[in-house]
């Protein structure tokens, strides 16, 4: 099957439809994002260019398998299309994130929260607590909490 976002006039992924793979392939047997565009235009009354095709099989800037990465991320609905790159954007989730291109996905602007001590993965796994990191926008800053306190 194949997969592409309907998209508004303003980028935003509207919804997902899947198609059979028969609908994407030109005369000389090639999948091509082209054709896939012409029959959803024709089949849901919507403007082939705002079909984009997205893929299942790619997150952050990864192939879930063994194949190349597509446009980012899989679209969902409410991500924004990034024309110029080519790339699928989830929602920014607080106002301070920034990009970071190379795994297409939204970073605080401190970075990843810091890795668990040995003590609290320990506790993790061992279902004493519940350790976790949240952003706190206002403080800029990574909050250890513990679910289970």
């Amino acid at each position: 099957m194949a997969h592409f976002a309907k998209i508004s006039e303003e980028n935003k992924v509207l919804s997902i439809l899947k198609i059979d793979n028969s609908n994407t392939v030109n005369s000389d047997g090639i999948e091509d994002e082209s054709v896939g565009q012409q029959f959803l235009e024709t089949n849901n009354d919507w403007p082939r260019h705002l079909w984009i095709q997205t893929s299942v099989n790619t997150l952050n800037n990864q192939h879930s398998g063994e194949g190349t990465p597509f446009r980012g991320n899989y679209a969902g609905i409410g991500f924004t299309w990034d024309s110029e790159n080519e790339l699928f954007w989830s929602e920014k989730p607080y106002a301070s994130w920034v990009k970071n291109m190379t795994d297409v996905r939204w970073q605080s602007p401190i970075g990843d929260p810091p890795a668990f001590t040995a003590e609290q993965q320990s506790q993790n796994e061992a279902d004493t607590h519940q350790w976790g990191y949240g952003w706190n926008e206002s403080g800029q800053s990574w909050d250890l909490t513990d679910a289970k306190a």
